[in-house]
Order: C-alpha cells, then structure tokens, then sequence
C-alpha cells in the first residue's frame, strides 16, 4: 500500500487552495499547479518568439516546446512523442481529428458510441453522418448503470469502424474496461477512441495498456493550464490526411493535425505536471523511473480519493430520500470519486445554492453528459447534484459538506 499524503505540502503546490472554499468541483476543473503557472509565466516572459528561425532564442525556444512534448508523451505513456497532439480542449481535438477521419468514411460503415459520454466524445463521431455512416448508441444498464460488453458484441459487425467510449464517467464515476473493449473492437477490425477526461486525474494514464487507438483527455482536469492532448496511433497518424496548410504532407508528425501550431507557453506549462508528479512519487519513497515515481503518486492518489468519497458515500446511503447516481461505494478501483446524486422531492438546483453560502463549490446539470441524463429520466429535476473530488481535498471538507447537505437532506 502507498504511503499516505503529506497534505499540508500537496496542498502548498496549489496556491488557490490558500482561501477558504471547499473545491469540490474539480471534474470542472482542477486547481492549477504553482509549478505549471510557473512555467507559462517563465515561457512569456522569456521565450516568446517564433519557432524554427537560426537564431538561439528561437532555438531555446523550440527546444522548451519539443521537451513539452516528450513530457506529454512521458505521462500518456506514448510509444513516441510524435503521436501527441495537442490542441484547445477535448472537444475541439475531436472535431478535428473525426473531420480527418470523415474524409476516409464509406457509405454503411459504422460507428458505435455510448450514451454514457461527455458530448466532446459523440458529437464529431455523430456528423460522421453526412458521409454516410452509421451512427449507433451503446447504451447504459438501466438497471446496473453499467456499460454491458455483451450489449457491445450484439452491436459490432465486420462494418464496424469506430467506438467510441469514455474511460470514467464524469457523472457515474464508473471506471470501464478499456483493454477488453479495444480486445473486442479490433477483432472486427474496428478501431477504439477513448475519451479519458474524468480518468486522468485519478489514474496514471498508459495508453498502450488501454488498447486504445485514440486517446483523449484535457489538462485543467489535470492540474494544469486549459489545454488538452490527443494521442493517435502512429500507423493511424500517418494514414490520417493533413488538416493544416496544404504544403503540410501526412507525414509531418503531429503538425498535420495542429493547423496554427500549438501554444507554446501552454505546452511548456505541462512540464510541471510531471515534475509534480515525480516529486510526489518521491517524496512517498520511490527511487525508480520517473513513471514508478508517477504510478506511486497516483496509488496514492487513488488511496487517499476512496478513503474521502467513501465517507460522502456511506453519508448518502444512510439518508433513504437519496439516490446515488452510480456505484455506491468507492472500493477496489471500480470508480473515480465523482459522486453523483439526487434528493427526492428536491431540484437539484436548490441543494447546489445551500452549499454555496458556505462556500463549498459543488454543482448541478448534466455536465454535457446530456444523453445520459435525458436516457435515465433525470433533467425533470435538474440534473444530478455532482460532488467531484481531487487527492487536495481533506476529510474536514468533506465533513463540512456533509454537514450542510445534511441540513437539506431529510
């Protein structure tokens, strides 16, 4: 088992947290680390000139850019570095690279998508439409609120091009097979995106174990600066057509899917998420690779986020007006500890306004996840009351938060 949290210095790397609010939001977006904040600024104020001239600020320059890089594909796991796009956000990566991909869409080819994701990870597959294709819904247990692998193999066939699914749910909270579904999707032929938004926080990310052709998740879910990462298989990479100049060829990795380039300062910035990560890692005793010393630190991450949403949950459980949204309990790994709710009788509106006289930043809606809301019958109340929580938070506040719901909840 890891080593428990040194909170005190955890929460010291997250200037924000010197105040006194209850994050509580943090599938939102997470608080940003003084060593990212450092480096954009750093970036800026020292390096702020275009790439790819001879001169040595230009070449200092690209080089801080291309370590960014190397850094990203550090932390994913990427087999190498030139399969990291970056770009804006998780949606604006995958309307890009479906915009790619629908140049290769045949009439009757078909993809496959939950109703359990973030919109970012449907839409782009659902335009995929005016070329022809075939759009069809995985859908959620009613029952288990799971997504069932034998409801997946009645809807694979040899047409079957694309799935796309999310690695946690950022309303259920479930952690879902990737491996076994990328097992399932290739031996059609097919390929697997995997939108990992509401993972990555919480998991050390690999996407070579995912099985994964694509994978997808933003850095200010990560405690970083608001900017995201696709990661493509490099033999998928290279067979996607260029979307940038139309002197950029296919094989210019990752250009070809950056049109406008990256933002350097930004890119640069997501270095201290690794070096956080590692000095964590440390800290908690680890003397091997940087990724052992990422992989501890997130064991202990993992350890420390089941032990405060376990509390929320058993909270909930024990009031019979409450229905969890998900599974209702934070054991063995089979979630992340974004807990959702609602309160019979209540919109879920009026228990997220209680929580904000006390400044406890919780929130309400469907987050995007709008499919799934409308298939569980939910919208009528507002949406689900979402508590999302990251390894700063402490057990006093979630006990404040318990507190005051409690004084709603009968």
């Amino acid at each position: 088992m890891p080593h428990a949290l040194n909170l005190d210095h955890i929460r010291a790397e997250f200037p924000a947290l010197n105040n006194d609010c209850a994050y509580l939001d943090n599938a939102g977006g997470s608080q940003v680390l003084r060593r990212v904040a450092d480096r954009v600024r750093d970036y800026l104020l020292t390096s702020s000139v275009q790439l790819g001239a001879s001169y040595a600020q230009s070449q200092d320059a690209g080089a801080k850019v291309l370590a960014a890089r190397r850094s990203v594909a550090e932390l994913i796991h990427a087999p190498f570095d030139d399969e990291v796009v970056m770009g804006g956000s998780t949606t604006s990566l995958m309307f890009q690279v479906t915009q790619a991909i629908q140049l290769g869409i045949q009439p009757g080819d078909e993809i496959i998508v939950t109703n359990t994701d973030h919109e970012a990870n449907i839409g782009g597959w659902m335009r995929l439409q005016a070329a022809g294709a075939i759009v069809k819904i995985w859908e959620v247990n009613g029952d288990t609120l799971a997504l069932d692998l034998d409801s997946l193999d009645r809807l694979l066939t040899p047409r079957t091009r694309w799935v796309a699914m999310t690695h946690a749910s950022n309303i259920l909270g479930t952690v879902n097979p990737v491996a076994e579904v990328a097992q399932r999707v290739h031996a059609v032929g097919a390929r697997l995106c995997v939108d990992a938004v509401a993972y990555a926080p919480h998991r050390l990310v690999d996407v070579q174990a995912s099985g994964a052709d694509m994978y997808v998740f933003s850095f200010y879910k990560v405690f970083g600066p608001h900017y995201a990462v696709l990661w493509v298989q490099r033999d998928l990479l290279l067979s996607l057509p260029s979307l940038n100049h139309y002197f950029i060829g296919q094989d210019v990795l990752p250009y070809k899917l950056q049109p406008g380039n990256v933002n350097y300062e930004l890119s640069y910035g997501c270095i201290g998420i690794n070096d956080y990560l590692v000095d964590v890692g440390s800290r908690l005793g680890s003397t091997g690779s940087a990724r052992q010393k990422m992989q501890l630190a997130f064991d202990a991450f993992e350890q420390h986020e089941d032990a405060l949403a376990e509390r929320l949950l058993g909270y909930l459980r024990s009031k019979k007006s409450v229905r969890i949204i998900g599974l209702d309990t934070a054991s063995e790994g089979g979630r992340v500890p974004t807990v959702s709710f609602m309160v019979a009788g209540q919109m879920s509106e009026s228990i997220v306004r209680h929580m904000d006289r006390f400044q406890i930043g919780i929130r309400f809606g469907d987050f995007y996840a709008k499919r799934l809301i409308e298939s569980l019958g939910l919208q009528a109340q507002g949406g689900v009351v979402r508590v999302s929580i990251a390894h700063y938070n402490t057990f006093a506040e979630i006990d404040r938060l318990v507190q005051h719901l409690d004084e709603v909840i009968a």
